[in-house]
């Protein structure tokens, strides 16, 4: 009646086995490290620059616990700060003598004590967010306002280009805020106008009226078109804060949407505010140039000759050299839209270029005189180039253009949001700035970490003072599922804020629910006059269907925030629903397990310790 198969015992040794594996890379603790990265794709990480860090150690005396090549950074951990901060002035001085021109980052990290073999299974530890490790929260609001308005002028551009070639005369056009206005003296040239939008500019709703003897036609952008150009300038900042922020070297920075208008960056670890600012504030740049294609730039493309007079080098993200034309043909200003596709003939992936009016006639003047060329497409940020592309001229181009060759579909992607991410889509203003210092993080672990143990001991010696053995099989349990738990976040590779503490000791509070209801559903098949064997069976069959009904309310309750809400809130219902899910595995079926394991094998059972069972007093009548 109480026994498991060994199939099942087997599920739990499993599952209690790789729970315990992925929960033990967070025992070890984090080592200080520096970690070393380029600012450029086109200086790569590789084991030369590995070597140069282990000699640059060895000049100065230094003796590291570990200096592995991490994909595309380097990262040496040391055994103390002090050492830390020797280490990050050696390296700093071999590699990058000068930090505000510098091919190389080299930034203060903190890398996990796992062991090799735990890290060779991809056991690693959970990460810790800002208000646990320290650093700095920014709250940036995005201009939209702006967005709509640069997309408003650019339309207003491209407007007056497409009637000049379709030779419609009007009497001006102008833009008055996120509106465009224009004139014309008759009706059937303003019937051709608007032809001409409907046909061309799709994110233009038109309204005409009369003006004295003419007409006035004014042009805003649809409310759908409206939302499309602020989610895309949304999208395209926090694209471009992600790339900035990859040269401090921040393990798991946060960069994420509030609501319609604002981004939300967290950069744990860091605590110099002044250089977050600074690199969340600058601008980069996009220039189209032609390549120069000549013997002399060849030879300068090998190193074997100088760069002709006019020309300047510049590397692709392979490492491969370009020679360009010091003439700029076009910036990121006249640069409108870069979207990913594929080509309908050869349906080979490509990136859809958009440009304004005033960059559409450069592009056709330009692109008619050098078919057959190259032209470079090269993004400059702190002062240097670095060349994205560099495709062939096939034909003559206009406003809109593409871009294809040799390229994956995720390349075209990452070109795509390179192009359009070069700067940023609108102005954005810091309203929030907060910064936690790493005592105060260390002080929030500590703190929750304490609450957690103390709120499982004192569960357990409640459980087992009054379920007696009963109730130390529920704390076995409760121990199971915080285990189960942690390996789950640390599976997931999830961020454990203080919120997200809060929800653990939450979620140790209502994983016992389920075992009192057990135990209070056994101890009542007892006093009803059941024998020890059909009370423990009849207990767990009759009360799973509570826990499960309890149990997926609470769940719908924990989706609900996971769905709706953001930061904090969401990361405690991360935590929560996870809880929910082990503590129902947990609960029922590993401690039924321990049960069964305990009692199951006894055939003739009279007793079991489960506490006082409290039999209800029965009073009788005496009759003459």
């Amino acid at each position: 009646m109480n026994r498991y198969p060994v199939w099942k015992y087997a599920i739990m040794l499993v599952a209690l086995l790789v729970a315990a594996l992925y929960t033990l890379p967070n025992l070890f603790g984090e080592a200080p490290a520096v970690q070393v990265s380029s600012t450029w794709s086109s200086v790569k990480i590789d084991t030369t620059t590995l070597a140069r860090v282990e000699q640059a150690l060895k000049d100065a005396g230094i003796t590291a616990d570990a200096v592995a090549l991490d994909g595309v950074s380097i990262r040496a951990r040391f055994g103390n700060t002090d050492t830390q901060l020797k280490a990050k002035d050696a390296i700093q001085k071999a590699l990058a003598p000068d930090p505000a021109n510098s091919a190389y980052v080299v930034a203060l990290n903190l890398l996990s004590r796992s062991p090799a073999w735990l890290t060779a299974l991809h056991a690693f530890p959970m990460y810790l967010g800002l208000d646990l490790r320290g650093g700095v929260h920014f709250m940036l609001q995005v201009d939209m306002q702006a967005a709509l308005t640069k997309r408003a002028e650019s339309l207003a551009g491209d407007l007056r280009s497409s009637m000049r070639e379709k030779n419609i005369r009007h009497g001006g056009i102008t833009r008055n805020g996120q509106a465009i206005e224009v004139r014309f003296r008759d009706s059937e040239t303003l019937s051709a106008a608007k032809a001409l939008i409907q046909d061309q500019f799709p994110d233009l709703q038109t309204v005409d009226a009369p003006e004295g003897t003419g007409y006035l036609l004014t042009g805003t952008i649809k409310p759908e078109a409206a939302r499309r150009v602020q989610e895309q300038a949304l999208k395209q900042n926090m694209v471009t804060l992600h790339n900035r922020i990859n040269e401090l070297g921040v393990a798991e920075p946060v960069i994420q949407q509030q609501g319609a208008d604002r981004i939300v960056v967290q950069l744990p670890g860091v605590q110099d505010t002044a250089k977050a600012k600074d690199i969340l504030g600058r601008t980069a740049t996009l220039e189209m140039r032609l390549v120069e294609d000549g013997a002399e730039a060849r030879a300068a493309e090998n190193n074997t000759g100088p760069v002709p007079f006019g020309a300047e080098r510049f590397y692709e993200r392979n490492g491969q050299a370009v020679i360009v034309k010091k003439q700029v043909i076009l910036t990121g200003e006249n640069l409108t839209d870069a979207q990913p596709g594929f080509d309908s003939q050869n349906q080979q992936p490509k990136v859809d270029l958009t440009v304004d009016a005033k960059g559409g006639r450069i592009m056709r003047d330009t692109s008619r005189e050098n078919i057959k060329k190259r032209m470079a497409i090269l993004l400059f940020e702190k002062g240097k180039g670095e060349v994205l592309t560099a495709p062939v001229i096939q034909s003559e181009l206009g406003n809109r253009f593409q871009i294809s060759g040799s390229m994956s579909v995720s390349e075209a992607n990452d070109l795509a949001l390179l192009l359009r991410a070069g700067s940023l889509a609108a102005p954005m203003e810091i309203i929030e700035e907060r910064t936690i210092g790493p005592t105060l993080g260390a002080d929030n672990i500590s703190k929750g970490f304490h609450s957690v143990s103390w709120g499982f001991l004192v569960i357990v010696a409640f459980m087992a003072s009054y379920y007696m053995l009963f109730g130390l099989f529920s704390g076995l349990a409760l121990a199971v599922n915080l285990l189960m738990l942690v390996a789950v976040l640390s599976m997931l590779q999830a961020t454990l804020t203080l919120p997200g503490m809060a929800a653990m000791a939450l979620a140790l509070g209502m994983a016992i629910d389920s075992n009192v209801l057990i135990n209070e559903r056994i101890r009542e098949e007892l006093r009803n006059g059941a024998s020890a064997q059909a009370a423990i069976s009849t207990g767990y069959d009759r009360a799973w269907a509570t826990i499960l009904d309890s149990n997926i309310t609470t769940l719908i309750a924990g989706l609900a925030l996971l769905a709706f809400g953001s930061g904090p809130v969401r990361g405690f219902a991360v935590v929560h629903v996870i809880g929910i899910l082990t503590s129902m595995f947990s609960a029922v079926f590993f401690s039924r397990g321990l049960v069964n394991l305990w009692y199951g094998r006894q055939k003739k059972l009279k007793s079991v310790s489960i506490g006082t069972v409290w039999r209800p007093v029965t009073t009788g009548t005496v009759t003459k």
